[in-house]
Order: structure tokens, then sequence, then C-alpha cells
């Protein structure tokens, strides 16, 4: 359902790079919240990308 990883969505290459950039951006973003005092958003941009995964995994589930 993810137009941005539809196109690395066809190799597992592809989707290792979609999984590493991913992770990088969330760490990144939760670095930048910290290193500006925004500790709270530094934990809910964590959080979010958690629940996002398992929503994920969970239609992924229910739709095979």
């Amino acid at each position: 359902m993810n137009p941005l990883a539809r196109i690395f969505g066809n190799s597992t290459p592809g989707l290792a790079t979609n999984f590493a950039g991913e992770t990088v951006g969330v760490i990144g973003l939760g670095y930048l919240f910290h290193r500006t005092g925004h500790h709270k958003l530094e934990r809910i941009t964590s959080l979010l990308n958690i629940s996002a995964s398992g929503a994920a995994v969970a239609y992924g589930f229910i739709h095979r």
C-alpha cells in the first residue's frame, strides 16, 4: 500500500534497502528530536514506527 515501498518491493535486496532506509530515517529523526530537547517526540517516533510495522505485518497476514 506504500507507494515508496512498492518501488523496492520486487526483490529481496530492494526490500532490504527499503527497511534500512526506514531505520536510518527513524533513528535520524529520533536523534534530531533528542538533540533539540524534544524527548517525548523522540520516544513517539519509535513507537509510531513500531506500530506501523506491526500494522503492516497484520495486514499482510490478513490479506494472504
